[in-house]
């Protein structure tokens, strides 16, 4: 009786260590600062580069499109300090997906787990790709737009190398994260020095009477926090990746704290910049409004604007990649 009993339990013990073993435990790889790049990273990507002029033709005018600017920016905040709240409560990694879990059930819980990596993610991805494609390719093609299958092989390679990246190490992506989020934070930190010297020198006259014409409505209003948001979109990316935050119940919150606020003042003093260079009808006649402001305040170092643009994008697709692989 003795030795089946001493049988049983190493026999439990071997199935408690097999059960052991088959679970997955993540890393926790990420401080601070990599939480700070994660959300700067993923939202910072090629919107406020090339078209913020969406949030002005709603607005209509230079005073109440800053307003928007910084209205979505406190909306995003506050989206995102609930988000932390959930962190903190369920520190699991995958976004949503645990969060609709315990709130819902599995099947909500599957259906978004689902849907994020089939359409949301990978589309997500794919086209801030095309975007970096872009941006690389027409300094070769000037004067036209360039192939369409040169833009889609550049993407497509693009695409191999950040998963590549992030398939290897989890400490690789996010130190190209981190690279990436400091080069595009190069070029913020350019745009917003020469809009406020050329501020200070007195270039003024496209901020008088800034609300003069204002027509809002419901829905003008409406769709301009829609293209705001859509800037803003990446708040929400670091719940993505809780386990693996060192310290989360600290890192968490404050990498929010400190990464949209930054965010929503890099917004806004962007737009104040372009708005000392260029009237509101010759933004909103803009293709690529940050080429626009380089070419007329950086020349001839406007080759800088496409280069760092660029770097924005394809670091915002790694953010994408970095998170978008630990919805469970």
């Amino acid at each position: 009786m003795e030795e089946t009993s001493l049988r049983k339990r190493r026999e439990d013990e071997k199935s408690i260590q097999s059960i052991e073993h088959k679970t997955t435990n993540l890393q926790k790889e990420l401080g601070l600062f990599s939480g700070i790049c994660i959300i700067v990273g993923t939202i910072i990507g090629s919107g406020i580069f090339i078209s913020p002029k969406s949030v002005l033709s709603n607005m209509e005018a230079v005073g109440p499109c800053l307003i928007m600017w910084a209205a979505c920016g406190i909306l995003a905040t506050l989206g995102a300090l609930c988000f932390a709240e959930l962190g903190t409560m369920i520190t699991k990694s995958g976004g949503e997906y645990p969060y609709l879990m315990e709130a819902f059930g599995p099947i909500p819980a599957y259906l978004f787990s689902w849907t994020s990596l089939f359409v949301i993610k990978p589309s997500s991805f794919a086209i801030i790709c095309l975007s970096f494609s872009e941006y690389v390719s027409a300094p070769f093609y000037s004067g036209c737009n360039p192939p369409q299958v040169v833009i889609k092989l550049l993407a497509a390679a693009a695409i191999l190398l950040i998963t590549t990246v992030n398939a290897l190490s989890v400490r690789l992506g996010s130190y190209v994260q981190n690279v990436f989020t400091a080069a595009k934070m190069v070029i913020v930190v350019i745009i917003i020095i020469s809009g406020l010297v050329l501020l200070a020198q007195g270039n003024t006259r496209n901020f008088e009477n800034s609300f003069e014409g204002t027509k809002l409505s419901l829905g003008a209003i409406g769709l301009a926090f829609y293209n705001g948001l859509w800037a803003y979109d990446g708040w929400n990316q670091l719940n993505y990746i809780t386990e693996e935050l060192r310290n989360p119940f600290r890192n968490l919150p404050l990498a929010i704290i400190i990464g949209i606020p930054l965010v929503t003042g890099c917004y806004i003093l962007m737009n104040v910049s372009y708005f000392t260079v260029m009237t509101a009808t010759e933004l909103l006649q803009s293709q690529a409004v940050a080429v626009t402001f380089g070419d007329r305040v950086l020349y001839p170092a406007s080759w800088v604007v496409p280069l760092f643009v660029a770097f924005s994008t394809i670091g915002a697709a790694n953010g994408t990649c970095f998170t978008a692989g630990r919805v469970s």
